[in-house]
């Protein structure tokens, strides 16, 4: 059961501000302000403003933790307050944290290396191999809210916190605690970062309209946007939530994984990798694809990608693909990397339990190689039991969770 949620995101602070705005249609996309992009080819992309890390943690905490650490802790809290749960509420060794990123400190990494450089190795901090490592963000939301049971983090790009969820779940089902909080965290709005996505040619660069720069599905797109951000969820299981009283917000009830086995950065032209993870999800849920009534796909507005997921929806799904609502909220959050999946699936829990479907804007002139409905534009009301959400990354990864409105 999903218990509770945090998330810090382009939209703002909190899921509040990110719901508001995705069924609002708002787009969180504009011109970069934390670094100087003046010499790179993109100058756009979703950055978490209004965020000082002094208005939620100790400031000589928050000095020892890169952006992206100091994002999972905040957003973690948030979930855990969501939750009604208490840091230290949860019996020693029941509790645990999976948490995702793509990259990890990338930020204090650069910071580091630009002091080795112009001042010497005597004056690169202590702390840069702690801050950096992927798992710190795990690490400190165990220590900020006394989580001492299992504690694990995944790398696998884009799939990062989606992994980390099915991950949870699974050490739920296992018996290994009765609480996890799982999710991921990524802050990567750097120019290394920046430079090294658009020399592959894989960012947008659309940067005299940044809100229009994402748009999964349509004809125009020409990549991603990058973003950062945080998603934070806790999952409990069944008995455990009811002995505390807790409010069920959805279940998570399924999880499928593969690997396209293809390809560094390209995905399977045929979508089968992406559709074994989708049936993955199904079978591990006990959910026939008629049941599934929305997809929040991972459609990042990359002209290969989001037609191999469009065929991959249409090998599982057969016939039932034309009923199906689809969207991209990535047209309006931008592609946060590790932290996609976690988000995202924040967001499918919201429009099962909102009976709201978010939109994908931008769609202005659809692609007909992409050829379902995926809400386009405005939001819809509509009543779903039950929704998949996918998270596809570089190196052939891909993961599909299956979630479960509840009354």
């Amino acid at each position: 059961m999903v218990t509770g949620m945090g998330a810090l995101t382009p939209m703002g602070l909190g899921v509040k501000a990110l719901w508001s705005s995705v069924v609002a249609g708002r787009s969180g996309i504009g011109t970069i302000e934390r670094a100087d992009t003046s010499n790179l080819p993109v100058h756009i992309g979703g950055e978490v403003r209004d965020f000082d890390p002094k208005d939620f943690l100790d400031a000589k905490a928050a000095r020892h933790m890169d952006r992206f650490t100091q994002f999972a802790v905040v957003a973690s809290r948030m979930a855990m307050a969501d939750a009604g749960l208490e840091p230290g509420s949860v019996p020693q060794g029941r509790g645990g944290v999976t948490f995702g990123t793509g990259i990890g400190g990338i930020e204090t990494w650069c910071q580091q290396h630009e002091v080795l450089l112009t001042r010497g190795p005597d004056r690169v901090t202590p702390y840069f191999i702690p801050m950096i490592i992927a798992n710190m963000a795990a690490s400190h939301v165990a220590i900020d809210l006394r989580l001492d049971g299992p504690n694990q983090t995944t790398v696998t790009a884009c799939c990062s916190s989606a992994h980390a969820v099915g991950d949870a779940l699974n050490l739920l089902r296992r018996g290994d605690a009765d609480v996890m909080l799982a999710g991921g965290s990524e802050a990567v709005l750097v120019p290394l970062a920046i430079a090294g996505f658009a020399a592959m040619r894989a960012l947008s660069l659309r940067n005299d309209e940044p809100t229009r720069a994402c748009r999964p599905f349509d004809r125009g797109r020409d990549g991603f946007v990058m973003a950062e951000g945080a998603g934070s969820l806790v999952l409990e299981t069944l008995s455990h939530a009811r002995a505390r009283g807790a409010r069920p917000l959805a279940e998570v009830c399924g999880y499928g994984m593969s690997s396209d086995a293809y390809h560094m950065v390209e995905p399977l032209p045929d979508g089968t990798g992406a559709a074994a993870a989708m049936r993955g999800a199904l079978a591990d849920a006990g959910l026939r694809p008629e049941a599934v009534g929305y997809i929040n796909a991972h459609a990042t507005s990359t002209p290969k990608g989001d037609v191999a997921e469009t065929r991959a929806i249409r090998q599982v799904f057969g016939a039932h693909a034309d009923r199906l609502a689809v969207s991209s909220t990535k047209s309006m959050t931008g592609h946060l990397l590790g932290a996609a999946g976690a988000v995202e699936l924040i967001l499918t829990v919201l429009a099962l339990r909102e009976g709201v479907l978010p939109p994908t804007i931008n769609l202005e002139d659809p692609d007909p190689e992409c050829d379902l409905d995926y809400v386009p534009n405005v939001a819809r009301r509509q009543n779903v039991e039950a929704a998949l959400t996918n998270s596809f990354g570089f190196g052939g990864q891909n993961v599909s969770l299956a979630v479960r409105r509840l009354e």
